[in-house]
C-alpha cells in the first residue's frame, strides 16, 4: 500500500529501507484515485515507535492511505519532543470537521487508573462519541479497546493478580467472520496489561461478537455487530523486540516483573526474540482495511 505521510517523518526512511512503499504529499496529489483517510490517535508514550509499527502494517494491501496523526490536547506526551508533536500531529479541534475512513486508537499505559481519573478522558469519550457519525470504522487497541468496552458497552476492567506479559496461542471461534479470515486454528500474539475483561460479559452483551480467545479463554479480538469498533485486546503492532525493551524498563524501575512467557528463547534475555506473530499482524490489519473500511466507506464520503 502505498502510504501518504510527510517526508520527513522520521519513520519514513525506516519503512523506505525495509521497502515499505511510502509515497509523499507531492506524489500523492497527482494520483485522480480516492485514496483512504486514516486518523491515529497516538496515546502511546514513545510515539516514533509506535508510528512505524502501524505504518509498516498499513502499508500491506495496493490502496493508497493517508495517514493523519492525532494527539489529545489535554495531555501532552514527555516522551517526545515538541518539534515531533507540532510538525506531524494534530488536535481535534482542526479535524473534528471531517470524515476519516478508518481510525485507530492506540493503548496506553495508564491501566492503574480508573478510566474518569486520566486526565484527557473527557477527550477521548468526546473524540469516541464524535467517530459514530465521522468515522467508518475505529480500531482500538489494548489500553484503548478496554476504553471502548467501558464507554460503548458498560463493560469494565479488572485487574488481574499479576501482568499478562508474553507471547500467548489464540484461537479463532468464528473463521466465517471477514476480520480472521485467512487466520490458521492457532496463532500467536503478545500481550502487555496489568487488567482483563470479562468474556461472559462479552458474550452476553447483544451488541458485541467474541471472535477470537487465548488459550486460556480470554477475550483477544471483539467486534461490534455493526462493524464500527473493532477491539483488540493484545498488541499484534508489537515489534519482535517490544516486549523486552518493556520488561528492561521495569527492571531498570525496580518493578517487580517475570520474564515475558514464551518469549525468550530458552527463557535467556540474551537471546534474540523470534517474531512468530508478523503474518497474522498483516492479516489483521489488511481485513480490516479492505472488509471494514475499503469497502464499506461511500465513495462521496
Amino acid at each position: 500500500m502505498p502510504i501518504n505521510v510527510p517526508s520527513d517523518l522520521p519513520a519514513s526512511e525506516s519503512l523506505k529501507k525495509e521497502k515499505i512503499f511510502v509515497m509523499d504529499e507531492g506524489r500523492a496529489s497527482t494520483q485522480d484515485i480516492r485514496p483512504l483517510n486514516i486518523l491515529i490517535l497516538n496515546l502511546m508514550p514513545e510515539k516514533e515507535k509506535t508510528e512505524l509499527q502501524l505504518l509498516r502494517l498499513l502499508g500491506n494491501t495496493p490502496l493508497q492511505v493517508n495517514i493523519s496523526f492525532l494527539r489529545t490536547a489535554t495531555h501532552r506526551s514527555t516522551h517526545v519532543s515538541n518539534y515531533h508533536l507540532d510538525n506531524f500531529y494534530t488536535t481535534f479541534e482542526k479535524v473534528k470537521n471531517r470524515r476519516f475512513d478508518g481510525m485507530i486508537i492506540t493503548g496506553a499505559p495508564i491501566e492503574h487508573l480508573e478510566f474518569e481519573d486520566v486526565n484527557y478522558w473527557d477527550e477521548l469519550t468526546t473524540i469516541m462519541d464524535w467517530t459514530e457519525k465521522n468515522v467508518t470504522s475505529t480500531l482500538h487497541i489494548c489500553w484503548g479497546a478496554q476504553a471502548a468496552l467501558s464507554y460503548y458497552y458498560g463493560i469494565r476492567k479488572y485487574a488481574l493478580p499479576k501482568k499478562c506479559f508474553g507471547i500467548f496461542n489464540h484461537h479463532v471461534r468464528d473463521r466465517k467472520i471477514k476480520l480472521v479470515r485467512g487466520f490458521d486454528d492457532l496463532f500467536r500474539a503478545p500481550h502487555s496489561r496489568h487488567t482483563n475483561v470479562s468474556r461472559k460479559k462479552i458474550e452476553n452483551h447483544p451488541d458485541l461478537q467474541l471472535l477470537s480467545v487465548t488459550e486460556d479463554g480470554d477475550p483477544f479480538i471483539i467486534m461490534s455487530r455493526d462493524t464500527k469498533n473493532i477491539m483488540i485486546t493484545g498488541h499484534l503492532e508489537y515489534d519482535a523486540t517490544t516486549l523486552a525493551e518493556e520488561y528492561e524498563r521495569d527492571v531498570e524501575k525496580g518493578e517487580e516483573i517475570e520474564l515475558p512467557v514464551n518469549y525468550f528463547p530458552n527463557g535467556d534475555v540474551n537471546e534474540q526474540p523470534l517474531h512468530t506473530w508478523r503474518s497474522h499482524s498483516h492479516l489483521l490489519f489488511s481485513n480490516w482495511l479492505n472488509y471494514y473500511v475499503y469497502q464499506e466507506t461511500p465513495f462521496e464520503w
